[in-house]
């Protein structure tokens, strides 16, 4: 089945609301956490134009694997408290990094990647991994992705893992 997404295209607020509801309609009756994570990513990607946007998950207490991604080639594993995606787990909090050169132990996957927002993945209050986007652009993210991008990861939480 082909789908299409439908976007506000008046504002970033307006991609978000727009984006949100389509998102849990495209999920809703798969009962694949893999494809819905596939298309929870593709659908991030390609409306924001985003350099990389994937998930990683906890496998144990020390590791984040990539799950599925568009963008680039990855990093593989990440240790929890490295990097951004690594201390987003670790502090079970949302990171918006303006500039990944300002950020100290930033893991370097790509040197295009200019800026960078992790959220966590909860479920029933353990991080079970993260929600990784990057921009080839610096200070891409701000309150308003965090806003949205947390309420898309509470679902998903609720909903997909």
């Amino acid at each position: 089945m082909a789908e299409t997404l439908h976007i506000d295209d008046s504002s970033k607020a307006a991609h978000y609301s727009s984006l949100l509801p389509q998102i849990k309609a495209l999920c809703d009756g798969e009962n694949s956490s893999i494809a819905n994570q596939a298309n929870i990513i593709a659908a991030l990607h390609h409306t924001f134009g985003f350099f990389w946007t994937g998930f990683y998950w906890a496998t144990d207490e020390n590791n984040l694997v990539l799950g599925p991604f568009q963008g680039p080639i990855a990093c593989t594993r990440i240790e929890k408290g490295k990097g951004v995606c690594g201390k987003a787990w670790r502090d079970k909090k949302t990171l918006v990094v303006p500039n990944v050169e300002d950020f100290p132990g930033h893991i370097a996957c790509s040197a295009d990647s200019k800026s960078e927002i992790v959220v966590p993945l909860f479920k029933n209050k353990d991080v079970v991994g993260v929600l990784d986007i990057d921009s080839d652009t610096i200070g891409t993210f701000d309150e308003i992705d965090k806003k949205h991008l947390n309420t898309l990861c509470q679902w998903i939480g609720e909903h997909i893992v």
